[in-house]
C-alpha cells in the first residue's frame, strides 16, 4: 500500500485536510481490456504511483503445455492472445521444425506467410475501432468491424475457425488451399484496401482525438529498452526493431530485402498518437505483404503443404528459444525436450506482458483523465499478459 500524506492548506484561522487516494480500475472495467487491476494512488486528478495487478485470468498454460503431446500443444498456444491466434501458432511449430531439422515445403512457407499477415490485420482494425471507443467515439469501431468482416471470411474459409484456426501443424498446414481462395483473398484485401480511407478519415486530423493523444502518454527509447517493450508501442517511439526484417523467418527474408514490399513504420514521439498512427499505417503494410504472397503462391507448382509425420512424434533431447513477430510484439517461446513426445518445459515470452508493465513509469504525474487513452495505447490483450 502506498504511503499516505497529508496536505494541510491554511484558510483563515482553519485548515483543509487532504490526503492522497487509493484507487481500483479493474478488475472488471471498460478501459481495462479485460481482467485487468490497476492500482492508483492519486492526488486530487494526477496520478502519484501506478501498479497493473494481473493474474485475473492465468490458466497456466505453459504447465499444461508439458503434458501435452506436440500435436496439441498449438491448440493451447493458440489462445493467449486470441487476436493473434494464427502468429502464436507459428511460434511453437517453428521451434519443435528447427529442432527436428525438418524444411517446410515452399508453398506452406508462403501460405503461412500470407495468412500471418492477414492475421495482422484483423487484429490491428480491432484496436483501430476499440481504442477511438475508449476515447468516446463510436462510429470508428463500425468501419474497423466492416473491414475485419472481409478477411475473417477469408481465414474461416480456409482454416475453419473465425478466433482460434488451429490450421498450423508441424510440418506445414493443415490441408491445401481450398480451390479459388487466392482469388477471394485478392478481392477481400482489394476491398479492405479501398473502403480504409473512410476508416483513416476518422482518425487523421481528427481534433478532439489529437487533443486526447497528442503529448499525452510520452515513452522515450530508454523506457522501452529498460521494460522489453516491443511491436508497435516501441516503433512509436523509435526504436526500429522488426524480426520480420531482423531475423526473418517464413517468407520474411525475400519480402523485406531491397525492392520488396516489406517495411518497417516508425515514429519518433512516442505519445498515443504515435502509436496510433504506427498501427494504421502498419496496416497498410501488412495488405501489400499479403498480395505479394498471393501473386507468388499463383506462380507455384502444385505439391504438398505438410511433411508427413510419425504416428508418436518425438523431439530430440535439447532447447531451443524461437521468437516471432506477433502483431503486438515479440513472442517468444523457449523449448526444452529430453525427447519425449511431450515437452520438459515451454516457457512463453508474451508481448503484452512487458507492454503493460511500463505503464508504472508512464502513468505517475499524468492525470486521471489521461489514464483511459494512455492504457488502450498499449494495444494489450489481458490473456497475452496472463498466460
Amino acid at each position: 500500500m502506498a504511503e499516505q500524506r497529508t496536505l494541510d492548506v491554511g484558510i483563515g484561522d482553519g485548515a483543509l485536510a487532504s490526503a492522497e487516494m487509493v484507487l481500483n480500475v479493474g478488475p472488471q472495467h471498460p478501459a481495462t481490456h479485460g481482467v485487468l487491476r490497476l492500482q492508483l494512488v492519486l492526488d486530487g486528478e494526477r496520478i502519484v504511483s501506478a501498479e497493473p495487478v494481473i493474474g485475473y485470468m492465468h490458466r497456466g498454460a505453459e504447465k499444461l503445455f508439458e503434458v501435452r503431446d506436440y500435436r496439441q500443444i498449438t491448440v493451447l498456444a493458440n489462445r493467449h492472445d486470441w487476436l493473434s491466434a494464427f502468429g502464436n501458432e507459428l511460434g511453437v511449430v517453428l521451434g519443435v521444425e528447427a529442432m527436428l531439422g525438418m524444411e517446410v515445403p515452399e508453398r506452406a512457407v508462403w501460405a503461412r506467410t500470407l495468412l500471418a499477415e492477414l492475421n495482422r490485420v484483423l487484429n490491428h482494425l480491432m484496436f483501430l475501432g476499440s481504442y477511438p471507443l475508449e476515447l468516446g467515439a463510436i462510429t470508428p469501431i463500425f468501419y474497423a468491424f466492416t473491414e475485419r468482416e472481409e478477411i475473417q471470411a477469408v481465414m474461416e474459409e480456409v482454416s475453419g475457425g473465425r478466433m482460434h484456426y488451429m490450421f498450423n501443424r508441424v510440418g506445414g498446414l493443415k490441408e491445401d488451399l481450398p480451390a479459388g481462395w487466392l482469388g477471394r483473398v485478392e478481392a477481400a484485401v482489394a476491398t479492405v484496401r479501398e473502403r480504409l480511407p473512410r476508416l483513416e478519415s476518422m482518425l487523421v486530423g481528427n481534433e478532439i482525438l489529437q487533443g486526447r493523444t497528442k503529448g499525452v502518454g510520452v515513452l522515450d527509447p530508454a523506457t522501452v529498452l529498460d521494460f522489453g517493450v516491443s511491436g508497435p508501442i516501441a516503433r512509436a517511439s523509435g526504436v526500429d526493431m522488426d524480426l520480420r526484417r531482423d531475423a526473418p523467418y517464413l517468407a520474411y527474408g525475400e519480402l523485406f530485402a531491397e525492392g520488396g514490399p516489406g517495411r518497417v513504420v516508425t515514429r519518433t514521439a512516442g505519445d498515443c498518437l504515435a502509436r496510433l498512427e504506427v498501427l494504421l499505417e502498419q496496416t497498410h503494410v501488412s495488405l501489400d505483404l499479403a498480395e505479394a504472397c498471393v501473386a507468388r503462391l499463383r506462380e507455384l507448382p502444385a505439391g504438398p503443404v505438410n511433411q508427413r509425420l510419425p504416428k508418436v512424434l518425438k523431439v530430440p533431447e535439447g532447447d531451443r528459444y524461437t521468437a516471432t513477430e506477433n502483431p503486438l510484439g515479440l513472442n517468444g517461446y523457449h523449448l526444452v525436450s529430453r525427447g519425449e513426445k511431450t515437452p520438459w518445459r515451454l516457457k512463453l515470452r508474451s508481448a503484452s506482458f512487458s507492454n503493460v508493465q511500463v505503464l508504472t513509469e508512464m502513468l505517475p504525474g499524468t492525470l486521471v483523465a489521461d489514464m483511459v487513452a494512455i492504457l488502450g495505447s498499449m494495444f494489450f490483450v489481458v490473456g497475452d499478459v496472463d498466460k
